[in-house]
């Protein structure tokens, strides 16, 4: 059973911890319409959740957050289970170093998490793979917490694109580049220009930059005035420079908000986590005063792994009906010591699933949970992952002419360039870029980073930054390659030799890499020596060999002879397939399921609840770092699955569309001891009643008009749940009660919602009558749905003629005969609508009005 309140451990009280998640226990019994809530009042009211996301790492809480936020008329309860913990709430960079950091890639699983958080799940073949994978970081958040911040936009231009439309869809082309890019990148915060990396030594390197692209000097190179400028930028500025500035870093960092707001700095995931979790928390409050997990549209599992979904397939169709999980609880906060527990969470008929995990282990869960869908052979194909080589230098300052000698403190720099290379068997073209980061230094090192994502938290250590002679700049030219899509020898399979700890098989991970992909590796690494050779200015420069292994040459060295264009572990500049955390494309999207897994909604083919957010769904990776794509997809599935508000029925006016409850007011209570009127909630696109210590009433601020049909539908969730529906009062405030609500009771008409007829049986107490004055013709046989079903009231309301109608059928018809009662509404005394609060929980949705 999960604590109730934050836990104290050797060193630490877990506020975070408790204040941002719940238990698996916690999130069951939240769906459990037979429980009770901590004031004793039953759940009959629960709902299960109908979007259970799998993964929340870098891209499921992006999808979760988006969808619970635009989810104006609350009818989503979004579940994101994860098997790691709450590691850290922001990226590891935002924090003064506290010595977490990514480990080597390895080869071999040590079975036992590294650097805290970090394990490798899958297998390769070392001869595929050498040098193996840094693995996934099992916490929330996950890899985004430690990603390097670039993140630039694919490229789309008429000339030049990294989504051909015969492996995109069209439709998903075209929402990128309109609308989702451009939100993506303001999420993460790319649009803006690099204004934490800016100073005289980053103006001087962009221009030398640029002036080399523009004499030819790099000819793989894009020039800037082929590509797109996706900045932010204010006004005034000069068309050259805007040029220029398509050479700044897309740095996924935020250093200025608007006014009064504190920006995210560096972007992860995991603020995106708190802000729903605490949200959700906030939001379920309203009315009963603590945190109500029945009514939280935002919940968080940890240490939940979930093993396969189980999938009803019938024909090659099929839908989950579940989530097979292992729950594990560590004793006494021991990793190493943890109590388990296997469950299957039920997925709701009108529920989807999301499989947001790491690309490679979203395809295994898709191999061990969809055998016999349709094109299941096409699940773990079209395996990518980028080309990645580094080149560092060390130049004088001197070689840079535009910058003044009179500046001593150089600081850091970044700049990007975009390469394309034109295959030579005639095939198109292939796109790699340059991530080029660079350091001002006093003393010779090979460490460009050495005052770059940098977050300095004293004095002691910012001074000596300001009292250096730099004198040295040291770059380094980091390529990131493309690999072709549709490799057949690059795959994702299950591995048949070998299960984890929980019994399924692992993935087992191929790479081959085509013809094309070495020709594309060999002219990002030559783009990389150029560039080199453009900072150095025709000046001697140093080349590392090693971190600790300067060699100097001469302007015009090959070298390629000096840092060969071949892997580390054979003494060149190229890291293994397997360790830049940017696989992808095993799920690809398209329009075509016999070359695709995943439709253009990121929905599997042949599943009808079953999605997919991460880069998993990748065409074609291009060369970008995936973040800002994901981000895009991710909040794009969230659109596709946010439910729209109601639109009125021809000729009516709606008074509450299942969102804006803005016209509406609750009644209130003054001078008297029982003084909680109950509540209202938005929920599920509906207006649902809580109830207080007396009665109450939440009623619409707009005029009735003077005769009128009022429309909506309601909802009981038990036998002797009580409502009404208020018409014709007075201003609730016009008669100084001290309960305004008795103001509708006792100057206009309730048509009521009780089958029980409570307190004394009569039919003018129940279902469908006019409160008190005409009960219902029939009844004993009134045309009811049974509980947790929607009825619809038709109200017409004609001089003092009142009819009513019950799911189409009328029940009611009174002639009021009380001129004090039920009066129309003029301008200078208007008569209002109402729902009433009284004895359990009444939801009502469509409301809805027309003038007769």
């Amino acid at each position: 059973m999960t604590a109730s309140k934050p836990q104290t451990t050797d060193f630490t009280k877990d506020v975070l911890g408790r204040y941002i998640n719940n238990g698996m226990d916690e999130a069951l019994n939240s769906t459990d319409k037979n429980g009770q809530r901590p004031d004793g009042s039953p759940t009959s009211d629960a709902r299960p959740f109908d979007v259970i996301v799998i993964g929340g790492g870098s891209f499921g809480p992006v999808f979760a957050q988006h969808l619970f936020s635009t989810d104006h008329t609350h009818s989503h309860r979004i579940l994101v289970l994860d098997s790691g913990s709450l590691l850290l709430t922001e990226h590891v960079q935002n924090y003064p170093p506290i010595g977490l950091g990514v480990p080597p890639p390895t080869e071999n699983d040590p079975f036992r998490l590294r650097a805290e958080v970090w394990g490798l799940p899958w297998r390769a073949d070392p001869a595929k793979v050498p040098q193996g994978f840094p693995g996934l970081a099992y916490c929330l958040g996950g890899r985004s917490l430690y990603f390097g911040g670039w993140s630039p936009r694919l490229l789309d231009t008429g000339t030049d694109t990294e989504m051909p439309r015969d492996r995109w869809p069209d439709s998903v082309v075209t929402e990128l580049n309109d609308k989702y890019f451009a939100e993506a990148a303001q999420q993460i915060g790319t649009d803006q220009t690099n204004d934490f990396i800016s100073g005289p030594m980053h103006d001087a390197l962009r221009k030398h930059l640029f002036d080399g692209i523009e004499a030819d000097e790099v000819p793989e190179a894009i020039k800037p005035a082929e590509l797109p400028l996706h900045l932010d930028l204010p006004p005034g500025i000069p068309a050259a420079m805007k040029e220029q500035l398509k050479l700044e870093a897309p740095l996924a960092v935020k250093s200025r908000e608007g006014s009064g707001l504190f920006p995210f700095n560096k972007f992860s995931a995991m603020p995106l986590v708190i802000k729903a979790s605490r949200a959700a928390s906030t939001e379920s409050m309203h009315a009963v005063g603590y945190p109500d997990n029945v009514k939280k549209r935002f919940m968080v599992v940890p240490h939940c792994r979930v093993i396969r979904l189980v999938t009803n397939i019938q024909d090659g169709l099929g839908r989950v009906t579940g989530v097979e999980c292992e729950i594990y609880v560590p004793i006494c906060g021991d990793d190493s010591n943890v109590q388990k527990q296997r469950l299957t969470i039920p997925v709701a008929d009108t529920a989807n699933v999301v499989i947001a995990l790491g690309t490679i282990e979203s395809a295994r869960l898709a191999l061990l949970s969809f055998q016999g869908i349709r094109n299941y052979d096409r699940i773990g194909k079209n395996l990518m992952a980028h080309l990645r080589s580094n080149l560092t230098i060390s130049i004088p300052r001197t070689s840079l002419s535009s910058l003044s000698p009179a500046v001593k403190v150089l600081q850091a720099s970044a700049l990007f360039v975009k390469g394309r290379h034109t295959f030579s068997d005639g095939s198109g073209e292939g796109y790699f870029h340059l991530q080029i980061t660079a350091a001002g230094l006093d003393k010779l090192t090979s460490d460009s980073e050495a005052e770059l994502f940098k977050k300095i938290p004293d004095l002691d250590s910012m001074l000596p930054l300001h009292q250096v002679n730099d004198h040295t700049i040291v770059i380094t030219i980091r390529g990131i390659g493309e690999t072709q899509e549709q490799n057949p020898g690059s795959n994702i399979t299950l591995k048949n030799d070998e299960t984890d700890e929980v019994g399924v098989q692992r993935a087992l991970v191929t790479y081959n890499l085509s013809g094309n992909d070495f020709e594309l590796w060999d002219a990002m690494d030559k783009a990389s020596d150029d560039v080199a050779r453009v900072f150095a200015g025709g000046n001697s420069f140093t080349v590392f060999t090693a971190p600790d292994r300067p060699q100097t040459v001469a302007p015009t060295a090959d070298l390629s002879l000096i840092v060969p264009y071949k892997p580390v572990w054979e003494g060149g500049r190229r890291d293994g397939m397997g360790t830049t955390h940017h696989e992808a494309g095993p799920l690809n999207m398209g329009d075509d399921p016999d070359t695709s897994v995943t439709n253009a909604d990121a929905r599997f083919h042949f599943l009808e609840n079953a999605y997919v957010a991460g880069p998993a769904l990748f065409p074609t990776v291009g060369s970008p770092n995936p973040m800002l794509t994901g981000v895009a997809l991710a909040r794009r599935l969230a659109d596709r699955l946010t439910v729209a508000p109601f639109k009125a029925d021809a000729g009516f006016n709606l008074l509450f569309d299942g969102a804006d409850a803005s016209k509406w007011r609750m009644s209130t209570i003054t001078n008297q001891a029982n003084n909680f009127p109950g509540g209202r909630l938005v929920v599920n696109g509906a207006l649902e009643s809580v109830p207080g210590n007396d009665i109450g009433m939440f009623w619409h601020t707009d005029p009735t008009p003077h005769d009128f049909v009022l429309k909506l539908e309601w909802l009981r969730w038990r036998e002797d749940d009580n409502s009404g529906v208020f018409i014709r009062f007075p201003h609730p405030d016009s008669k100084n009660y001290n309960n305004t609500a008795y103001v509708a009771v006792n100057f206009g008409f309730e048509i009521q919602i009780d089958q029980l007829a409570r307190p004394d049986g009569s039919p003018l107490s129940k279902t469908g009558a006019i409160y008190g004055f005409a009960p219902p013709d029939d009844p004993n046989n009134l045309p009811v749905k049974p509980v947790g079903e929607w009825n619809e009231f038709e109200i017409h309301v004609q001089g003092q003629n009142y009819i009513v109608f019950l799911n189409g059928v009328k029940i009611t018809e009174y002639d009021n005969p009380d001129t004090a009662r039920g009066q129309p509404s003029t301008g200078s005394n208007p008569s209002f609508i109402g729902l009433q609060t009284h004895t359990g929980r009444v939801a009502f949705r469509k409301i809805q009005i027309r003038a007769l």
